[in-house]
Formats: structure tokens, sequence, C-alpha cells
């Protein structure tokens, strides 16, 4: 990668006329550019801030990402007019401060690095802001990354119980004595200091990251235990006179749902039966989850080509949620089956998504009905056909086995010879 372009949000800080201070926030077009001293810009028609040789190089903290997948954005840096000599700086120069920040799009990494820029003007020994030299829209400005702060893990999902690493790295352009590291917790507009470390005193409040580590720059903090109260966003902040960064992490708890059945793979109904069929998501979070109940038929799921979609339940009822013990949800849906000869073999699932999930949760059943008792109308004319049955048969006998019927004496030797 030889160049990156880069959004410079510039600033331009005056007081108003009641004496109060604005900021005028101005978009420009800028690119980052990698190269030597002395290299020409490779868009002169654009402001260019030229990235020489140091001890740090940018490019190395990228991970090989191109430059679609960076989102890169450049601002002023101000010391608040305190002047501090760089140790790598000249005796006879100053220095003008940028802050860069490059995300990538998919929240793999973020990469703060300050921008030193050399020049001749003394500080004025007020607020430097107030004072800021004007940047032309074709300006080069030469500089050399001083520190880098970096985290693979701006954003983070954890669940329950899980030990969680919140990754933070740190890198100068020279040997630091003196550095200060805090990691901070914040959520819902309350701030908890979580640990501090003084390199000057060795003074170490809280606990959460290796002190060891620290002297190689990694200040990398340990979550032992995820909870609810976890959640939030924990900063990762490195002071080295005059410069500060911090860096935001944002940690969000998921749990994935747990879902079951009320009745097993095969329901065996009678025709006419009712029965109530829920579908139970329990222990997720957070809130949102989507349950849909369908019917198909069995033999349409082997079938790849012309197999007719799923019918989607307009009848199912939900339960409002509830919330558990341990602070995450649970959920009911659920529909009343009345059984029919017609729905004999047909498969209804339950389909549940949910945020913490890859690929939504499916259980389902099959359905057999059997045949119950006749109608009670079909009862009746069959009694009826019996009766008339009965007594047809009676009255030939009586015909025929009358002493004064003359086909008495036939058929009675008939029916001898059968028996």
């Amino acid at each position: 990668m030889s160049w990156l372009p880069c959004e410079f949000i510039d600033e331009h800080v005056f007081l108003n006329n009641e004496g109060h201070t604005e900021t005028q926030l101005i978009h420009r077009e800028a690119i980052l550019q990698f190269g030597q001293k002395g290299d020409g810009p490779v868009n002169p028609n654009t402001i260019t801030f030229l990235q020489t040789g140091s001890r740090l190089d940018l490019r190395r903290y990228l991970q090989g990402a191109f430059s679609e997948q960076l989102d890169c954005q450049i601002r002023r840096y101000s010391t608040q007019g305190i002047h501090v000599r760089w140790p790598v700086q000249e005796h006879d120069e100053y220095n003008n401060w940028f802050i860069c920040t490059v995300k990538h799009i998919r929240e793999l990494f973020t990469v703060i690095s300050f921008l030193r820029h050399p020049t001749d003007q003394s500080a004025s020994g007020k607020q430097d802001y107030l004072s800021w030299s004007v940047i032309a829209d074709r300006e080069l400005l030469t500089t050399t990354v001083a520190m880098i702060i970096k985290s693979t893990t701006p954003s983070v999902k954890v669940r329950l119980g899980v030990t969680q690493s919140l990754h933070c790295q740190f890198a100068l352009d020279h040997k630091v004595p003196n550095f200060l590291v805090e990691w901070h917790w914040q959520y819902r507009g309350e701030k908890v200091k979580l640990f501090s470390h003084t390199s000057r005193s060795g003074q170490t409040h809280g606990k959460g990251v290796k002190i060891k580590s620290l002297a190689n720059g990694d200040a990398s903090y340990t979550l032992p235990f995820a909870k609810m109260t976890s959640e939030g966003t924990y900063s990762c902040s490195v002071s080295v006179n005059p410069l500060f960064a911090s860096l935001d992490i944002s940690l969000h708890i998921e749990e994935s749902p747990r879902v079951s059945l009320n009745v097993g793979p095969t329901l065996l109904l009678q025709e006419g039966q009712d029965q109530r069929v829920a579908c139970e998501a329990e222990g997720y979070y957070p809130l949102d989850v989507e349950i849909i109940w369908y019917e198909e038929e069995t033999a349409s799921k082997s079938q790849r080509v012309g197999a007719p979609l799923p019918k989607v339940l307009q009848n199912v009822l939900l339960s409002s949620h509830r919330h558990n013990q341990d602070n995450t949800y649970a959920l009911s849906a659920f529909f009343y089956l009345k059984a029919s000869l017609m729905l004999s073999g047909k498969q209804f699932t339950c389909k549940v998504s949910h945020q913490s999930l890859r690929v939504p949760i499916k259980k389902s059943f099959t359905l057999t009905v059997e045949g119950g008792e006749l109608p009670r109308y079909c009862s009746t004319m069959r009694f009826h056909t019996m009766a008339v049955e009965e007594y047809s048969w009676q009255l030939l006998m009586l015909v025929f086995f009358s002493p004064q019927s003359q086909a008495a004496g036939f058929f009675q030797l008939l029916l001898v010879s059968f028996v």
C-alpha cells in the first residue's frame, strides 16, 4: 500500500461575540501517502500527509488490509498550548500534531496514530487551536508517526460466564520511561476506572492487565467472568506527554435461545381432537427474537424442484416476554391444532431467529391423525338397515315354512341338504 484516501476534518476555532469558543468543522479530501522525505504527492490536487520513515510504520499495523476495506480520518491534535520537546526532534524545531484514525469496515481493528509535523513556528503560549496555521487545498505536509495505539477487538460479543480478553497495544518512536495506561468502563452515564499504571512511579491500581506485558506495549485487559453488568464501553487510554490517545471497545452480551416443543417428534391424535402446541425460546439475550410456525408436506422436503413453499401459520399466539433471574428472556409461540385426516402426515416446524445465531434454530413434529367413531347419523342409518334386513328375513321364513305353503317341503329339504 503506497497511499490511503482519507477525510481531513479541519477545525476553525474562534471566539464569538459573547466571548465563548466555537468550533466549525470543515470536511476536506486528503491522502495519507507512505514514502520518503522529498517525495512528490501522488495526487497534487488534494492535501497530502506524507508519512516518512521512522521507527514506526503505520502500514505494519493494518494487517495487510486493502485501502477499500479501511476508513481513514485525520484531525488536528491540540496540546492545549503546552510545548513539550519530543525526544526525536531537532533542538530548534517545534511540532504541529495530527491524529489519524484508521478503522476496518468489518470492525477487525482500529488504529490511532499521531503524526508529527515539524515546524519552526514556536508555541504562542496560548491555546494552540486559536492560532493553527491554515492548510492549503494542495499542500503537502511531511510527517512521521510518533505514537500508535491499536485494538483488534473494537467490538466484541461474549456469552455469560466467559473469560474475554480486550486487546490494546501501543508503540512509540523512542524508548519511553514515562507513560500512563488506564482502563475505564462506561455504561448509561456511569463510568468506573478499572485499572491504571504509571511507569515512572510504578504505581498500579486495579487489576486485569499484566504489568510485565506493559514494557512490550501490551495493555490488554482480561475480563475474568462476563456478567450482564459487564456490558458497556471499555476505554484503553495511553498518555505520553503531550499526547493522549483513547480507544473505545464495545462489549455486548449475547446468549443464544434454547428451543423446545411441548410435543414429541411425532404427534398422534384422533380425528376431531384439539391439541395446544407450543414452541418455547428460553434463556436468550438481548430481547429481540422472532418465532415463526409453518406447515409443509413431508414428501416435499425431499423434492428439490417444484416443491410447494411452506405455509406460515396465521393463528399463532405469543406470550409476553418473561424475565429470568439471570436477566435473560423467554418467549412462547403457540397455536391450537384441530386434528383432521387432511392434516395427517404434515410436518409442523417452529423456526427461531436471534442475533446470536448464525442460522435459525428449527424444531419440528409430524402429525398423524386416526379416524374416530362414525358420525351419529351414520350409526342411526346402519341400525335401521339392520332392522329392515332382520324383519325381511323373518317374513321370508314365515312364508316358506308355513304348513300351507306348497314350497315349504322343497325349502325344508334344501336346508337339510345344506346342513
